[in-house]
């Protein structure tokens, strides 16, 4: 099991967590091993351009919502870069990244489960 995976597991048992992601596929929004916080999320109210803790495919990632599918109960799931992950439901979309280096993420607060 992945880092990742580990947070996610938390993260769904209900823990708010914080953690050093690595990589630049989120840049400029995250850069690699800034603290970012996340706590469990009301996938109902998400919107286009959260930052989400989802598995996609098997693989646990802190991306963004690229597009929503209210009806089908799932959301895409890409990078900052352009690259699209896939689609998910919403019961593996664990947590929604409320901060980055204690900066809040406008909207987050409002989807905290």
């Amino acid at each position: 099991m992945g880092m990742l995976d580990a947070v996610a597991a938390r993260v769904a048992a209900g823990a708010a967590v914080e953690f050093r992601p690595t990589g630049s596929s989120m840049v400029p929004l995250i850069h690699s091993r800034q603290l970012v916080s996340v706590v469990p999320v009301d996938p109902e109210r998400l919107a286009v351009g959260d930052i989400v803790l989802a598995r996609v495919s098997g693989t646990v990632h802190l991306h963004l919502v690229s597009a929503l599918d209210p009806a089908r109960r799932r959301v895409q799931i890409s990078n900052n870069r352009g690259r699209v992950n896939g689609w998910t439901g919403h019961d593996r979309v664990f947590g929604i990244c409320t901060a980055v280096d204690g900066a809040p993420r406008p909207g987050a607060a409002a989807k905290v489960r």
